[in-house]
């Protein structure tokens, strides 16, 4: 498979789309190395009561949108993902957490 075009050199919308598969692609990988920290924190987290953490949620939020301004995109737009990411991770997480601790009877 060859790799899609730059956003600069695309010429048509053929272009474009291939570079938002490859993008999305790249994306999917990402998130499964992601939800993979999800398995993690549900596995060494003694207590489901800490599996949300509001505090932490605000950093990442944070962090994201201070990221992404630097990169000149817009920080709310950005915050508005992540907070969805977020929240749909600690859904991921509880529901891990439950799963391991569950009573095999």
């Amino acid at each position: 498979m060859t790799a899609a075009k730059s956003p600069e050199t695309c010429e048509t919308m053929t272009d474009v789309r291939a570079g938002v598969d490859e993008v999305d692609r790249e994306l999917v990988a990402l998130l499964v190395r992601r939800f993979g920290y999800m398995d993690a924190a549900a596995r060494i987290k003694t207590d489901r009561n800490v599996v949300r953490d509001e505090a932490r949620k605000a950093q990442v939020l944070d962090n994201v949108a201070r990221a992404g301004a630097a990169a000149g995109l817009e920080p709310d737009r950005l915050r508005a993902i992540w907070d969805e990411l977020v929240e749909q991770s600690i859904a991921y997480e509880m529901a891990r957490w439950d799963r391991l601790r569950a009573d095999p009877a």
